[in-house]
């Protein structure tokens, strides 16, 4: 298997963390008889020769060696060793939706062609006496082997003669993607996986079939696709043996072994689905029923795979979701845990969108005060995901909780976060917060992560109540603190809030900070306070150089202090618009179309701002409502958008944020708030 290994001049190479003169130990760590060994080479693999997904030149060298390993049956766990050379061969697939250096792409493809080179290692491996293995390397066959009638003549052999389920499922997801990389050769592909969706063979073969059959020829799947595949879905739950909760296992803190544990317990399951809904795309409807038949069997297991799975519905279509949504709410009732913690993490991602779901929220908070507060063991403690939930639906149920969390002994810091979306009826919360905020060590390197966010809650109350001691955290944090400019910026947005109630003691200190890195979010406070143009107006002015943080700020700003009085910064506007930074050329634009209606200089900048990067469509939105008819220019735009089916922040790549939802629907209703005043 190693034949060769130290002849590589492994110190030379490298992977992410430098020399990869370790490598050699990891590749022989993976044949040890000791599990834990072989347990932490393949977590070390991960971790540092394909890191994140990524390949280095040691992750090349590897190859060979890992395709030894494979085919060596006197190596246990070889499973997770093709799987490992399936992530690395296929890495180069997708390559130009991420940015790279040519040399880098150059070292994908290589990692690819060097997995194909050895494919023949797949072809033995997809008989191999270990029903893992054979599971593992379907796919890799697939992949990697290019001869299509072979691969083909292989996986025909092995439907026939397999006997494991987890196997013959793998076979035939295999036959599905068969279809979707060789399509010339598909028509014998298609015959095996439509006889394999009959009432001859047993329900989760059949779901898988009909799966497959959906996402490479839906003409080939029955019409009544949802209601039979909720059918399959509890013909194969009853055939199920009770799965073990791998909740409180012991095991190995390897990466690989924790990735382990957060598997779903029906792992099979969950694929099953994903595969059907991937293949229904855009047919929300259909996907939401196929949730909800999910969602109402009698089988917890398969209500927690639907609960995953609807987070991927919610995210990227808009619609309505209420039906669902209730359902899932009716899961934080189950004795279940791993069921009743799933629901709450997509409720909390939903905001004002969980409504259908704030009853049961409601009861799970008033019932289990020990999910309050959650304590991490290696962080500081957060607020609890079903009263976090409760709150970001804006239900005034979850006030009287808050304001117990925020008299006992352990207050979350994120707890202020929460309040914003609970809108005056928090106004109950506000003497506690002042207090918390009034007993902020100012010298105290967490003065972000324990201020910021009771700032912004009692922003979002308009506290003027707080002034006394937003000025004292003005003046009192020393030089040099960690994030002291984000604390300030949001203490001046705390007065600008308040405006002239804020009162003549927080002029002297808005003023002292005209002279900091603070100087445009201070003069936007100032302006609100005290209303004195001339006092602000050459701060601004200034502001708008290259190379300024507060330019955008300043534009904002600006707008608000009218055209006459922002006449002298307009040339500085009107240079911004061709500023490199995107977020820059908005502000700018948004600000010199309001304040002087010159459509013709800022339309394009907002129209290529739209089109270029999602996340500025809200600030734009923003500003097509101000403008009212005056924005018609771009009004095509905001039609668009509101008769779009997918979420504007959703990726194809998979990342999102857990505020893509709610800020997808602020979207919304600030388009249609435009479209009603233009």
């Amino acid at each position: 298997m190693f034949t060769g290994i130290d002849e590589v001049d492994w110190a030379s190479l490298r992977h992410a963390y430098g020399s990869a003169e370790d490598v050699p130990a990891l590749l022989r760590g993976l044949a040890s008889p000791d599990p834990a060994e072989r347990e932490r080479a393949l977590d070390g693999m991960y971790g540092a020769v394909h890191h994140q997904g990524d390949v280095y030149d040691s992750t090349l060298a590897c190859v060979p060696f890992l395709l030894a390993l494979a085919a060596s049956g006197e190596v246990a766990d070889r499973d997770g060793v093709v799987e490992l050379l399936v992530s690395i061969g296929t890495e180069c697939e997708g390559r130009e939706a991420r940015e790279a250096s040519p040399d880098h792409d150059l070292l994908y493809a290589r990692a690819g062609d060097a997995v194909r080179a050895g494919a023949e290692v797949f072809v033995g491996l997809a008989g191999d006496a270990d029903p893992s293995v054979r599971r593992a390397a379907s796919a890799a066959l697939v992949r990697f082997l290019d001869q299509p009638a072979r691969v083909l003549g292989v996986l025909r052999e092995r439907c026939a003669l397999e006997r494991d389920d987890r196997v013959l499922l793998a076979l035939t997801e295999a036959l599905g993607l068969f279809v979707r990389r060789c399509p010339e050769h598909a028509a014998e592909a298609l015959a095996l996986l439509t006889a394999r969706s009959s009432p001859s063979h047993d329900p989760e073969t059949r779901l898988a079939a009909l799966a497959q059959l959906a996402l490479c020829a839906p003409d080939r799947v029955p019409a009544d696709l949802v209601p039979v595949a909720v059918g399959l879905l509890r013909e194969r739950s009853a055939r199920r043996p009770v799965p073990h909760d791998g909740f409180g296992c012991p095991g190995s803190d390897t990466l690989v072994g924790r990735l382990g544990r957060l598997r779903p317990s029906d792992e099979e399951g969950s694929q099953l689905l994903r595969t059907l809904h991937t293949a229904l795309d855009d047919r929300i409807e259909e996907r939401s029923a196929l949730l909800q038949g999910q969602l109402t069997s009698p089988d917890a297991t398969d209500r927690c795979n639907a609960v995953w799975m609807s987070a991927g519905l919610f995210r990227e279509w808009r619609g309505d979701h209420a039906r669902p949504i209730a359902l899932i709410g009716s899961q934080l009732g189950a004795e279940e845990g791993r069921l009743r913690d799933a629901a709450v993490a997509v409720l909390e991602d939903l905001f004002a969108l969980a409504a259908p779901a704030t009853d049961d929220l409601a009861a799970l908070v008033t019932s289990r005060p020990d999910l309050w507060v959650r304590q991490w063991k290696r962080s500081a403690p957060t607020l609890g995901g079903p009263l976090k939930a409760l709150a970001r639906c804006g239900d005034s149920r979850a006030v009287p909780v808050l304001a117990q969390v925020l008299d006992g002994p352990v207050v979350p810091d994120d707890l202020g976060y929460a309040v914003g979306h609970l809108g005056p009826a928090a106004s109950p919360l506000a003497p506690a917060l002042r207090d918390r905020l009034s007993r902020v060590p100012l010298d105290s390197p967490g003065v972000f992560e324990t201020a910021v966010p009771l700032l912004s809650a009692l922003t979002a109350l308009g506290d003027a109540e707080a002034v006394p001691v937003v000025v004292r955290l003005l003046g009192g944090m020393p030089d040099g603190l960690r994030l002291r400019d984000a604390v300030r910026e949001a203490a001046c947005r705390l007065l600008d809030g308040v405006g002239g109630g804020a009162g003549g003691e927080a002029i002297p200190v808005l003023r002292d900070l005209l002279e900091t890195e603070c100087a445009a979010v201070a003069a936007g406070a100032l302006w609100s306070v005290q209303g004195d143009a001339a006092a602000v107006l050459p701060v601004l002015v200034g502001e708008l150089a290259d190379g300024r943080t507060g330019r955008r700020a300043a534009a904002g700003v600006l707008t608000r202090l009218g055209a006459e009085a922002a006449g002298p910064a307009l040339p500085g506007l009107r240079r911004m618009l061709r500023a490199t930074e995107l977020w820059e050329r908005t502000a700018a634009a948004c600000a010199l179309w309001r304040l002087t209606g010159e459509a013709d200089l800022a339309g394009p900048v907002l129209r290529a701002a739209w089109a270029e990067n999602p996340y500025a469509r809200r600030t734009i939105a923003v500003c097509l409502a101000e403008l009212g008819s005056a924005g018609a220019p771009l009004h095509d735009l905001v039609h668009a958008e509101v008769s779009g089916r997918r979420r504007h922040l959703f990726s194809p790549s998979g990342g999102h944020g857990s505020h893509d939802v709610p800020d997808d629907e602020r979207l919304l209703r600030m388009c249609r708030e435009v479209l009603a005043g233009g």
